[in-house]
This record gives structure tokens, sequence and C-alpha cells, in this order.
């Protein structure tokens, strides 16, 4: 069926075609009557055929209104049944739980019910009850199917759940007020790497580490005759003690970074302007020599670089409140020194934080 506006402006203009003609009838009798009424009786005749053309005239405009109206009408209901059917069978997507076969396939059903040596079960791919032999299901399967589908589903709803909770966060200010860490105690005020040990919660301050050249490879360059021994450097910082000493083997550290465009005005130090996506932090066993504690070394040839390497140790990244990020430990500290440099598109930070973690006689072990 034509909508209201369609049919409005195809009845207007059926009614201006036949204004048109009704006005030309009534123009040719005002010509007649001025004539005479002999002129008049003469063109009778014309006049009836005349009248006869306009007529027909007038039916072949209505007809063909009606005809666009019902080449128009087809294709919308077509396309408004076609929405519909999407629509319905968006709807009728079925959804429940697995039945699994001894035989590796599965049975989507809505319920199911053991009576003795047969199963009845609603299938949702069929839309009607049927019945197998108990003989045939994999019951412990089907637990465990059930378990896996039931976990995901609480795992979906705590991800929806956390994320509504991080649209409600306006600011790091507001979350600073109550976001508890450790055992109960408050994130402190301001930007930094904080490294917390159950009650005890203390700020990381950033070294500037420096790159040293290896003097015995240098000494082997030299007396090669062809420049074909790599050459080596270290990133280190100096000291081969931490100032900050951990008693836990599994901290946890906090970071709060303020935004890109206030980074000139931030207290982290940077070598270079941070990447786009939050920061990517890793921690670091560092090797410490008599000159200092060497957290990177890059090996080179030809004055190309050919390698970078670290000893990293397992950490993941969470973030807990706009511009605050939690780093927790895939495995216990042993005693040691390390180092949490922040990853930047040219490479590692050159300002690091360094601690480290005793052991039980309170002396750093080395490595």
């Amino acid at each position: 069926m034509p909508r209201g506006g369609e049919r409005s402006e195809v009845g207007l203009r059926g009614w201006v075609v036949r204004g048109i003609l009704y006005g030309r009838w009534r123009d040719l009798i005002g010509r007649c009557r001025r004539r005479g009424s002999r002129m008049v009786r003469a063109s009778r005749p014309a006049s009836f055929v005349l009248l006869l053309v306009c007529a027909g005239l007038v039916v072949c405009a209505a007809a063909s209104d009606e005809a666009l109206l019902a080449q128009d009408s087809p294709t919308k209901t077509q396309s408004g049944s076609a929405k519909a059917a999407d629509k319905a069978g968006a709807a009728e997507i079925p959804r429940g739980m697995k039945l699994m076969l001894k035989d590796g396939t599965f049975q989507v059903v809505r319920e199911y019910q053991r009576d003795g040596e047969r199963v009845r079960y609603y299938s949702l791919e069929r839309g009607d009850w049927e019945e197998i032999p108990a003989s045939m299901i994999d019951w412990d399967a089907t637990a465990k199917a059930k378990a896996d589908a039931e976990k995901s589903s609480s795992a979906l709803v705590a991800s929806v759940h956390h994320q509504e909770e991080a649209k409600r966060m306006d600011n790091v200010a507001d979350i600073d007020a109550s976001l508890r860490v450790g055992e109960g105690q408050f994130l402190p005020q301001g930007e930094g790497m904080f490294v917390v040990e159950g009650k005890t919660i203390r700020l990381l301050q950033q070294v500037d580490s420096q790159i040293k050249t290896d003097k015995a490879r240098k000494i082997e360059q030299v007396l090669s005759p062809v420049q074909i021994v790599p050459g080596k450097k270290h990133m280190e910082i100096p000291g081969t003690r931490a100032t900050l000493r951990l008693q836990s083997k599994s901290p946890e550290f906090y970071l709060r970074e303020v935004t890109l465009n206030d980074v000139e005005e931030s207290r982290i130090a940077k070598s270079s302007r941070p990447g786009e996506n939050g920061p990517e932090v890793v921690l670091l066993r560092t090797k410490v020599t008599h000159s200092g504690r060497q957290f990177q070394t890059i090996k080179t040839l030809f004055g190309e670089e050919m390698s970078r390497d670290v000893n990293e140790l397992a950490m993941q990244r969470w973030e807990v409140a706009p511009r605050v990020y939690r780093f927790t430990l895939g495995e216990p500290l042993p005693p040691g020194e390390y180092v949490m440099a922040e990853v930047l598109p040219d490479g590692l930070n050159m300002f690091v934080w360094d601690f480290g973690v005793d052991g039980d006689g309170g002396v750093a072990g080395k490595k």
C-alpha cells in the first residue's frame, strides 16, 4: 500500500490534468456562445468528439497514476518485508547448552531430561523434542561444556561491569580519593612509579643511565686485521646497589602519568616523546659490575645495530583508572638488582626506576 504522502501527490497530479482539460472545454463553449446559436449547432458534433477525447485523457491520466502507485508499492512492500525478515532472523538465533556425544559431535539444546536409558531433549536447531539413548552421551564432556559456558558468561558480565565503572570515572582526582592498593591503603597523590608491599607504599626515584663501550671488545676490534669483530655497548646506571630495598618477592607497582599534552610539565623524565597507546614498562634484572649495573647490551657491526639484549622478567599491565596503571609480576623475584624502564618509540627510556630485592639475610644477591 502507498503511503499517505505519495497518494496525495499522485492525486494532485490527476486533479491538475482534469482542471486543465475542463478549462479548455469551458473556453470552447464560451467561444461558441459568442458566435451565435447557428455556429453552436454546427459545432456540436465536433464538440461532442472533443468532449470524448478529453474524457479519455482524464481516464488515461488516472490509470497512469494508479499504475505508478502499483509499481512503487510492491517494491517498497518487498523492501519492508526483507527488513522485517532480517530482524526476525537476527532475533531467532538460538542460544542454549551443548549436549556432547561420544562421537565428538554435540546437540544444541534448550533443556534435556534423562529417563532411564533414554534422554529426551528439545533441539534448538530443529525446534522439536527428540530422544536418543543415554549411552550415546558423554556426560563428563557435557558437564565441562556447561561449566565453560557459565565461566565465559560470568567473565563477559564482569567485563561489561568493569567498562561501565570506567565510564563513570571522570578524572584521576576522583579516583585518587578511593583507589585502594595493597592491604587497603590509598594510593598517594601525584604522579610517578609507586611500589606496594602490603601496607607500605613508596615512591621510586628515577636514575639517569648512560651508554658505555665495552673496552675488551674495543681492543679486539683494534687488533683484528679485518673489521669483523662486532662492537658492544652497555646501558648502565652508576653504583652496584640501589638505595631502595624490597623485602617482598612479589611486590606490585603503580604508575600514574599525565596526559601527552602535559608531558613538558611532568615530573617523570623521558629521553624522547612517549607513544600514543599508554606506557609500556618492562622489568629488567641488571648485571652488577665493578663500574655499575648493566641492564641492556647493544651489539653493532660495521656501524649498524645488530641486537639489543636484556634480561626481562614477565610482568602484566592493568589500567585501573584513567592514566593509572597497575603492574603485577608473573613470578617471584629472586634477590638481586632491578630496574623498571619505559619502552619508547626509539628504545628504552634513559631514565629508569631502580630497586633491589634482599634475601633472607638482607644482602642483595649477585647474578
